[in-house]
């Protein structure tokens, strides 16, 4: 069945965007599709190149402002509410989830345009659940215009949607607990959160440099311990579940560096009440960029800052895509030595990589060592193939 907002974005929309996750799109949305052939997918560089004048460039460290800073900022050309957890039912049936929103400008901010249907801006929405008991890996894919209501963000009170997807906040605090709301044919949820600390700004007092050039950067903080409840559908059933989230949220015009082909990112909620976030830029030659960073977030809510000397990743398995044979890692073991912390992280399941309408590995992961813990994966630009970003929309 062939969606409204699919029908409105086939005319003369492609686009790409990413997320702290970086990712492309082609037209084709729906169901996650049998695994025969290789996909066309986007270039890291090409989704976060410079080459988007007239928009505002993350450049030196702001003030953040809440709640109207978990509202959109148009005059940047990419932004994403990113949220994924893990849940788990009253019998110990766990899952993961990921419900994501991107906002990607096709031209700066201007007047408004005289057509109901026009817009300078698309939006894309993921989401996927990790069935764990079954060893399913569910995704679906929506895509519209910024018109006709299609879908859009405003800021007081919170409010993202693309369609009938949304997250909605529940007071106008400075971190309101949000509603997540998204349904399609295989899989739904309807979920809750609440976050018990305060936003922690990434990087450089919530500035996240992927590089040396100026603007080369992003604005991203994190609300990394949400404790989350409500219903999740996979098929026919229906589980009542509660568990641990988090979100991220950046906007950027430009990030990554030339030479940059992806990266690693892990995002862990740990037992000891702590949270770990590291994302490690690669680089063509296979080395780490110097700029890779993350933050230890601690029971109190201080944040230490990590940069690429202060903890390792070595990587203990791999696991390879159905589709064409790609490798992703699979297995690692991250250490923090000035916290003592050593931990092994595998994925829950395998298989949890995107393939249509975009190509990446992101998945439920669990924790094990001198600390037990669970979150997030998600890994880019290993696959090889490519797709352009259109430049303008009519």
């Amino acid at each position: 069945m062939i969606r409204r907002s699919q029908i409105v974005a086939l005319a003369g929309l492609g686009v790409v965007i990413v997320g702290l996750g970086i990712l492309g799109i082609t037209p084709e949305l729906g169901r996650h599709p049998a695994r025969r052939s290789a996909p066309s997918t986007v270039a890291v560089t090409d989704a976060l190149g410079s080459r988007a004048p007239g928009f505002a460039r993350a450049t030196a460290p702001r003030t953040f402002q809440f709640p109207a800073d978990h509202g959109p900022h148009p005059e940047f050309r990419t932004e994403w509410w990113y949220f994924t957890g893990n849940v788990s039912t009253a019998a110990q049936r766990r899952f993961g989830y990921q419900l994501t929103f991107f906002r990607i400008g096709l031209a700066p901010p201007a007047d408004p345009r005289p057509s109901a249907w026009a817009t300078r801006t698309v939006w894309m929405a993921h989401l996927a659940v990790t069935d764990i008991a079954s060893g399913r890996f569910l995704t679906q894919s929506r895509l519209a215009r910024e018109a006709l209501g299609l879908a859009g963000a405003q800021a007081t009170p919170l409010r993202v949607w693309l369609e009938d997807w949304t997250v909605v906040a529940l007071s106008d605090s400075a971190t309101p607990p949000v509603r997540l709301t998204a349904a399609d044919a295989d899989i739904a949820l309807d979920f809750t959160l609440e976050s018990v600390k305060a936003p922690v700004l990434q990087g450089e007092r919530g500035l996240s440099r992927k590089g040396p050039s100026p603007g080369n950067a992003s604005y991203y903080y994190s609300l990394t311990r949400l404790e989350t409840r409500g219903s999740l559908r996979v098929g026919g059933d229906r589980f009542d579940v509660v568990g641990t989230s988090w979100m991220d949220r950046e906007w950027s015009t430009s990030a990554l560096e030339p030479g940059q082909v992806g990266w690693d990112w892990f995002a862990l909620a740990l037992e000891d009440g702590r949270e770990l976030m590291v994302y490690r830029l690669r680089r063509a030659d296979g080395s780490v960029d110097p700029f890779s960073a993350g933050s230890l977030v601690g029971r109190d809510g201080v944040v230490k800052p990590l940069g690429i000397g202060d903890l390792t990743i070595e990587v203990l398995d791999h696991w390879s895509s159905r589709t064409d044979g790609t490798r992703y890692p699979s297995r690692w073991r991250v250490s923090v030595p000035s916290e003592r912390l050593t931990i092994e992280i595998e994925p829950r399941l395998g298989d949890q990589e995107w393939i249509e309408p975009v190509r990446y590995w992101e998945g439920a992961v669990v924790a094990h060592g001198s600390v037990s813990g669970e979150g997030y994966v998600e890994l880019v630009g290993y696959a090889s193939e490519r797709r352009r970003l259109p430049t303008s929309v009519r």
